[in-house]
């Protein structure tokens, strides 16, 4: 069976790209997921942006476009989607960025292997089918791309496991049968697990019902 991110990419449109930050950012990271964008998310973004960026699953933009980058630094976006690429390439108002649509869970194209200080992949693991292990080809497909001194970090949704509220419970329910997430078994430990199996040094923690993660050495 071949896995596609399609479901999770096709429910950004133009329409629900301009309601995306308050409702996810603003009140499903605070309430539901007990994680908030500007205390915990952007923070842990801004700590590891490097110089040569490439972003995988770019939402609206929001963490590049609040990261205050420096002048040099170059952006590659990354998305199935090509409504969310061109609202993020917009919102970051950078000439020089680079567009990329391409679906993650496929091998990447050649010809974009310049090494990168830092790749993320924020709130997109959630987003794909299957379990860990089969979501775990994006790590294997991203890893030629990472510089030797690069990390590749980000945040995701854990399954039912991680014990979430009533509100979450509803979300998760309405986004896993939606095809919108597909997380329902995604925990901490199966995503360290499957980091471990692509790079030698791996950090999991887990921040309200999010696991923020970093990898480095492929």
């Amino acid at each position: 069976m071949t896995h596609s991110s399609e479901a999770g990419a096709a429910v950004y449109s133009p329409l629900t790209l301009k309601l995306y930050d308050w409702w996810v950012l603003g009140v499903s990271n605070r309430f539901a997921w007990q994680c908030s964008t500007n205390e915990v998310l952007q923070p842990f973004f801004n700590r590891h942006v490097g110089t040569r960026h490439l972003d995988v699953g770019v939402g609206t933009g929001f963490y590049l476009s609040n990261a205050q980058l420096k002048p040099e630094t170059e952006v590659t976006l990354l998305d199935l989607n090509s409504s969310s690429l061109e609202a993020a390439r917009v919102r970051l108002g950078r000439s020089n960025t680079r567009l990329l649509r391409h679906d993650i869970l496929q091998p990447l194209p050649t010809g974009i292997a310049t090494p990168h200080d830092s790749i993320s992949l924020f709130y997109l693991l959630h987003c794909l089918p299957g379990n860990m292990q089969t979501k775990e080809q994006v790590f294997a497909n991203l890893k030629p791309l990472l510089a030797d001194n690069g990390v590749l970090f980000g945040a995701t949704i854990l399954g039912d496991d991680v014990g979430h509220n009533g509100f979450g419970r509803k979300l998760m329910a309405v986004y896993n049968k939606k095809g919108i997430f597909g997380n329902r078994n995604d925990t901490a430990q199966t995503l360290r697990a499957a980091l471990a199996r692509h790079f030698s040094e791996v950090t999991v923690e887990v921040r309200g019902k999010v696991a923020l993660f970093t990898a480095r050495k492929p």
